[in-house]
């Protein structure tokens, strides 16, 4: 087994093991995100006749190693998932173990999430999900639960898979009009038996949860049609279904009120798609559609009927016009392969590579064994770099640290990049200023949004930011649902290209416009207003607030509020007379 460079500096953060580097078969390329459970890695898997494949795996933190119930848990969900093979669900081709962490290797794409689909519709003014594209992707989720749904085991039996977390997030588009279920790999197996405590540990989004999932009841397919649902109310209403100030009151909104119907919401929606939305969303799964194969078919049938121009190829069109910047910058990368193929190409052979000349590694039968293969070129490093970096670019897990530039490169290597350092009494040869700059943010509390000079990042706070250009003016505004905008504007130079940002947010503010009929006097959580009747200010945003209208001889009524930060919620209200006799 051998670690790649592991004397070297840390790439990023201290403690950091530095990248590229040896995982087993693989060659960790690039981090892509960390969470509390797993680490994401771009690797590049290497095998016998300089055989080449990217992969992301994901690797479990050591943290949860300890937890024994847990790893027994995911690997046996993942091995489930292993075995599902089809074009609408991203593959798992291996999990394991190395140096004491298990890991899942699995298919990278080329292409975005559902809701990064949407972010990028905002910044392209596109007002509305195309009707076509929208049944496109509902109709490749279907397919894709369909056959996940209807897995059978080597003796013939239903295993009974849920995906359970099926979201905007874990939906992603090609750029060539594919559609891809992601995130399998917390799949439950419903005669795994352990329904009950798995759910501590991996469970859905909010608000794409079904009744009975989001009550904690035994689950089974028909949640995950009902999220199929959410998804496609939201992709051709352009509304949020199930949007609550908390995650409580979002639950609350699903197992206890009703649904608004998109033919209410929005003039001209074909009443035959209301029709299927709302058979997905029937509160008792047993009202809604019994199978993702049902529900593909109703939704084939109406795009038939209605003659709905979807298509694969126009989903690839749309997708690379939304995309189209991001897709031009895979150029500004390509000066950097070179450096990727040297390191690479100077790490030694993989385990796999290791065994051609050993007994694992003979040819079946034969008693003699294949011959070496031949030392990997720069030219095929450099071929699977140009792979690495047009993938990385756009990718689903897009990342925005760019390849190392050329003041990041391995200070063991001379300038030209021959891998030889210095001989004793050359001249040192000063290092080239950086033509990139980072920047590392923090914010209290975590979890803030990022926009650089009006896009929108893909990571949130904390977190650090690559590939910036230097001796430009960049706006960098920082946003939270409750929290008050932070603006700022940075200009990163050669002799300061990395910076550290920490900034404390605000609690935001709200207004309330009210008319009150007959004119009341105001309470706000339970403190007489003084101010203006008509206009509340400045209460804090994100909060629930109890807002206590009352005059004499009405009956009192009370409001409960909870707005963004900057809204104004304008609120009209009329009282009741008491009835004769009561005070």
């Amino acid at each position: 087994m051998v670690e790649g460079a592991t004397a070297q500096a840390p790439e990023g953060a201290a403690g950091e093991e530095p990248l590229p580097r040896q995982f087993g078969k693989y060659t960790l390329l690039r981090r892509l995100a960390a969470g509390g459970m797993a680490e994401l890695y771009l690797a590049l898997h290497r095998s016998v006749a300089s055989f080449e494949k990217l992969v992301v795996i994901k690797r479990i933190l050591p943290s949860m190693n300890q937890d024994r119930a847990f790893i027994e848990m995911l690997l046996h969900e993942a091995r489930i998932a292993a075995t599902l093979s089809h074009p609408n669900i991203v593959q798992i081709f291996d999990v394991g173990q190395h140096d004491g962490c298990y890991f899942i290797a699995m298919e990278h794409i080329h292409g975005e999430d559902v809701r990064s689909i949407v972010r990028a519709m905002r910044r392209k003014s596109v007002a509305e999900f195309p009707l076509e594209h929208a049944l496109t992707i509902c109709l490749g989720m279907c397919a894709g639960l369909a056959y996940a749904h209807e897995k059978r085991d080597l003796e013939g039996g239903v295993l009974d898979i849920v995906h359970r977390d099926i979201s905007p997030q874990n939906v992603v588009v090609t750029f060539t009009g594919d559609v891809k279920i992601v995130d399998f790999g917390v799949a439950k197996s419903v005669q795994a038996g352990d329904e009950a405590e798995d759910g501590k540990l991996l469970k859905g989004k909010a608000p794409y949860m079904s009744p009975e999932q989001a009550r904690g009841d035994a689950i089974d397919w028909r949640s995950d049609i009902f999220a199929v649902g959410v998804v496609l109310f939201e992709l051709t209403t352009g509304r949020r279904l199930f949007k609550g100030s908390s995650e409580y009151e979002t639950l609350h909104m699903i197992t206890e009120r009703d649904y608004p119907r998109p033919v209410e919401l929005k003039p001209g929606y074909p009443p035959a798609l209301d029709a299927i939305v709302m058979k997905a969303l029937a509160k008792r799964r047993e009202d809604r559609y019994q199978s993702a194969r049902e529900m593909q078919g109703e939704l084939e049938a109406f795009i038939r009927e209605e003659r709905v121009a979807a298509s694969q190829v126009g989903l690839s069109s749309w997708m690379r016009f939304l995309f189209e910047e991001k897709l031009d910058q895979q150029k500004a990368v390509l000066q950097d392969i070179k450096q990727l193929a040297d390191v690479l190409s100077a790490e030694h052979p993989t385990p796999d590579e290791e065994q051609m000349g050993s007994g694992a590694g003979m040819i079946a039968g034969s008693g003699v064994s294949p011959a070496p293969a031949p030392r990997r070129s720069s030219t095929g490093i450099a071929i699977a770099a140009v792979s690495v970096l047009a993938v990385v670019a756009a990718s689903v897990l897009y990342l925005r640290a760019g390849q190392p530039t050329r003041g990041d490169a391995d200070p063991g290597r001379a300038p030209g990049g021959t891998g030889q350092r210095d001989a004793p009494g050359d001249v040192a040869q000063a290092a080239p200023a950086p033509t990139r700059g980072s920047l590392e943010i923090t914010t209290d509390p975590p979890g803030c949004s990022i926009w650089i000079s009006g896009d929108l990042q893909q990571e949130v706070t904390p977190t650090r930011i690559d590939n910036l250009p230097l001796g430009r003016e960049l706006e960098l505004k920082l946003t939270r649902e409750g929290l008050e905008p932070h603006r700022e504007k940075i200009v990163l130079t050669a002799t300061e290209a990395s910076r550290t940002i920490t900034r404390k947010m605000a609690l935001g503010s709200v207004t309330i416009a009210l008319k009150v009929t007959p004119r009341a006097a105001v309470w706000v959580d339970g403190v007489p207003w003084k101010g203006d009747p008509d206009r509340i200010e400045g209460i804090t945003a994100g909060e629930e607030h109890k807002i206590v209208l009352a005059a004499d001889g009405y009956v009192p009524k009370t409001l409960t509020i909870n707005a963004r930060p900057g809204e104004t919620r304008s609120i009209e209200e009329r009282l009741f007379k008491l009835p004769p006799g009561a005070r």
